[in-house]
């Protein structure tokens, strides 16, 4: 399917994407569909108690997965802080938003709210394409909304940036990057969804409901928020235990 691209495609990446394209449907487009592999970095507290957490990375205790009605005064920000950035309406094989920008762009909270999971050490193994590594280093962050706003394949998080630490919409969590399986082309990686319980979720986390609509508000100074649309998800879906498709992506 072709898609129109929203917003002005960098300069110095369009040549670069033209080419890369066939690799970043393959590899980002993998993120999250089979099996999670063994030594999940994204452990809950269910999971310390019998394993000791992977180095580099973090989670904070399981919330309750319903998103509220966002607050009058909660303000929603564009995720990179970059006049020269481009996304596409549409993604590979589930929803979710790929925003293309320099390496080294700041990526920042789009709303208020707590972190909830950081991934510092890039795991991936292109001998493993499914899983909840393909993202690189990643964040995400539970809005006061009740929406988790995931981001990845980061090339640095900022310090201070832990599971549990309050952040305001506009606070810098990182950088722009390649890591995970983005097929050396930079880019964020943006999901939006509702917080699960009990479980490593990335399957969730990597995306429900299409963001471009939201990133279009943004990005023009608007305030659109989804936790309405995910609220509807949910109530729909649940919190499904497995992944519903074979690709996987960030």
């Amino acid at each position: 399917m072709r898609s129109r691209s929203i917003g002005r495609r960098p300069h110095s990446a369009f040549p670069v994407l033209l080419l890369l394209l066939p690799a970043l449907a393959a590899g980002c487009a993998q993120d999250g569909g089979g099996p999670a592999a063994p030594g999940n970095a994204w452990q809950g507290p269910s999971a310390q108690a019998s394993a000791a957490q992977p180095s580099g990375s973090s989670a904070a205790a399981p919330t309750s997965a319903a998103a509220s009605p966002t607050p009058a005064n909660l303000r929603h920000v564009f995720p990179v802080r970059a006049s020269n950035v481009a996304y596409h309406p549409t993604h590979s094989a589930y929803p979710g938003t790929d925003i293309f920008a320099d390496c080294g762009e700041p990526v920042v909270a789009v709303t208020d709210g707590r972190i909830l999971e950081v991934s510092r050490v890039d795991r991936f193994s292109s001998r493993v394409l499914l899983g909840p590594y393909n993202g690189g280093l990643s964040v995400s962050l539970l809005g006061d909304d009740g929406v988790r706003y995931y981001g990845s394949h980061l090339s640095a998080i900022e310090s201070g940036i832990d599971a549990g630490v309050r952040v305001h919409a506009g606070q810098a969590l990182g950088k722009v990057g390649h890591t995970g399986n983005a097929s050396n082309v930079c880019h964020l990686h943006f999901g939006l969804s509702p917080k699960c319980t009990g479980h490593d979720d990335w399957w969730i986390r990597r995306g429900v409901i299409w963001p471009a609509p939201y990133l279009t508000s943004w990005r023009k100074g608007g305030n659109r928020g989804p936790a309405a649309e995910v609220v509807a998800w949910q109530r729909r879906h649940g919190c499904p235990k497995a992944p519903t498709t074979t690709s996987a992506a960030g």
